[in-house]
């Protein structure tokens, strides 16, 4: 077995490689989501009454309840809203990557819409509210690919 790869601070980066993720079964509102992850696109349902971003997606609009929802592209960008620092695992699955930031990400161009994911690409110690983050898409299998963030290297 090979040691895991150490970030900049000497803090082991989480091993994603060896974890089998659940498998998404998308429904009519999240498989437009799922499909343009797939084409490596972050499209996130958004109503045309009200222009409100939404996630996950719904039947109706959660602040208008309108029915007219579409699935428009986001620039993946944003910052990290809430994050928690998994040190245990209650799914053995996931045991090969702790401990490993599970984040919150508010995107800039989708103000409201918060998307649950894990930090990716850094040591799990460099999660904090407000760092700077983009989307980076996580291949599955062949039919699912899993939006996921990095910490952003443009600094914006």
């Amino acid at each position: 077995m090979s040691e895991p790869r150490a970030g900049s601070q000497g803090v082991p980066l989480s091993d994603w490689s060896r974890v089998t993720r659940p498998i998404p079964v998308p429904n009519e509102w999240t498989r437009p989501f799922w499909d343009a992850a797939r084409r490596g696109v972050l499209q996130l349902q958004r109503c045309q009454a009200c222009k409100h971003f939404q996630h996950p997606p719904y039947a109706t609009c959660v602040r208008c309840m309108a029915t007219d929802l579409a699935f428009e592209p986001v620039s993946g960008k944003g910052a990290i809203y809430a994050y928690t620092i998994m040190y245990h695992s209650g799914d053995k699955r996931f045991a090969a990557a702790i401990p490993y930031a599970s984040i919150i990400v508010e995107l800039d161009d989708a103000p409201g819409a918060l998307l649950a994911a894990n930090l990716l690409e850094a040591p799990y110690t460099e999660a904090k509210v407000g760092r700077r983050v983009e989307v980076v898409f996580q291949p599955l299998n062949d039919e699912f690919t899993l939006p996921q963030f990095r910490l952003a290297r443009d600094g914006r």
